[in-house]
């Protein structure tokens, strides 16, 4: 792994191991625990921004239908 620093003092191993498996990625963790490790700690530390909708029936998008828009 270049450029990346050991993660596992700044993170709990018991969190990192619950998202790994939460996110399927047992295997990942089981080969490249670094990796995994900073990954997380990149994840948790972006996690403020991402803005969620304050209207719950808001969509990013229109609605998937078959036909429509064809």
């Amino acid at each position: 792994m270049i450029g990346a620093t050991r993660v596992e003092n700044d993170m709990d191993k018991n969190l990192i191991a619950k998202l790994a498996h939460a996110a399927g990625l047992d295997k990942a963790l089981a080969e490249f625990p670094d990796d995994v490790a900073v990954a997380a700690q990149q994840a948790l530390g972006n996690q403020g921004a991402i803005a969620y909708p304050t209207d719950p029936a808001a969509e990013p998008w229109p609605p998937m239908r078959a036909g429509a828009g064809l």
